[in-house]
């Protein structure tokens, strides 16, 4: 199994990566939500900058964002810089949508998207929006075609997997292994998140609450999102964070939702963090050492064979160093 990492892109992740690559982690997988965060291809030029064998890649590119020439000409240009280590994976979108006030895309736009975007890397001429186009850069100017660059497609259930047995090099999911992935695709990640604990720490210290946090505090978003508000009320402190959560005017509720997220738990997660915790703890690579190696063995056994670990909270090289160690890679 592959131990990744991925981040919520900052302006200090060329850094990170750095460190990542020293600790021995196959490949970073950089998000793109562009309310979020910053450009995803512009800081994973500076990571190739810093980087000699590190893998790179967004995760997960999300169609409606930007035209299929322009997310071609970006992979073009970061094959081109870190040859030989680039992956994309592209999605219907979570919170590269819904921080727009919009539903991820129907998995036919995806399919679609994908298929453009394999052409146009391929160096062929396609249609697109009623127009043919291919890429034209000349030499100098632009990766030479055809560009090998695996996809991967970040699905969640069997339409996603679906696009992925038929266009994708892998699939990319979130939290929990995709059982019918195994008949669809090789190469299966998981995005997980957590914190290894120091001896004889507490979920609840507030070093925990710092670095798993974020990631717990997703299942509320997610959740509220996909399920509505009896799905989040049957969560630990779900009610009462649903009920802040909806002060906000409904046209806005989006941005109250989704602010900070993956970085650090917003004014309305807060309050409930060290409840959601210790349930959420089940299904997150938070525990000691050798809990995180056990989990990951039982991952392994359940078919994943690219774990990429998000490190969250107010020092991450801790968690990327605290990751590597238990896992046996640093």
């Amino acid at each position: 199994m592959d131990i990744s990492c991925a981040f919520a892109t900052s302006s200090d992740t060329p850094a990170h990566v750095e460190l990542a690559e020293s600790l021995g982690y196959r490949r970073a997988w950089l998000y793109d939500s562009p309310a979020l965060y910053p450009d995803v291809w512009m800081i994973l030029a500076r990571c190739a900058e810093r980087t000699s064998r590190i893998g790179l890649g967004p995760g997960v590119l999300v169609p409606s964002l930007r035209h299929p020439m322009v997310n071609a000409a970006a992979i073009a240009e970061l094959a081109d810089q870190a040859p030989g280590r680039v992956a994309v994976a592209v999605g219907s979108g979570f919170t590269g949508r819904f921080s727009l006030g919009k539903r991820p895309l129907p998995w036919r736009q995806v399919a679609d998207y994908v298929r453009c975007l394999k052409a146009l890397l391929a160096g062929e001429t396609v249609e697109w929006d009623g127009a043919r186009i291919r890429m034209m850069q000349p030499y100098g100017y632009g990766a030479e075609r055809p560009i090998a660059v695996p996809i991967l497609i970040g699905a969640d259930g069997p339409k996603g997997l679906a696009v992925a047995a038929e266009l994708g090099d892998g699939v990319f999911s979130a939290t929990v292994p995709q059982p019918d992935a195994v008949n669809a695709v090789d190469w299966r990640a998981l995005l997980c998140f957590g914190t290894v604990l120091d001896a004889d720490e507490e979920l609840t210290s507030p070093r925990v609450i710092d670095a798993a946090g974020p990631g717990t505090v997703v299942i509320y978003h997610a959740v509220y999102e996909r399920g509505g508000a009896a799905a989040v009320d049957g969560l630990p402190g779900g009610r009462g964070w649903r009920e802040s959560v909806e002060q906000h005017p409904e046209n806005e509720r989006h941005l109250a939702i989704h602010e900070g997220h993956l970085v650090k738990a917003n004014a309305r997660d807060e309050p409930y963090v060290s409840e959601l915790i210790p349930m959420a703890s089940a299904a997150a690579l938070t525990g000691t050492t050798d809990q995180v190696g056990d989990w990951i063995r039982g991952l392994r056994a359940a078919g994943v064979t690219e774990v990429a670990y998000q490190p969250a909270g107010s020092d991450i090289e801790r968690e990327l160093r605290a990751f590597a160690s238990a896992t046996g890679i640093g």
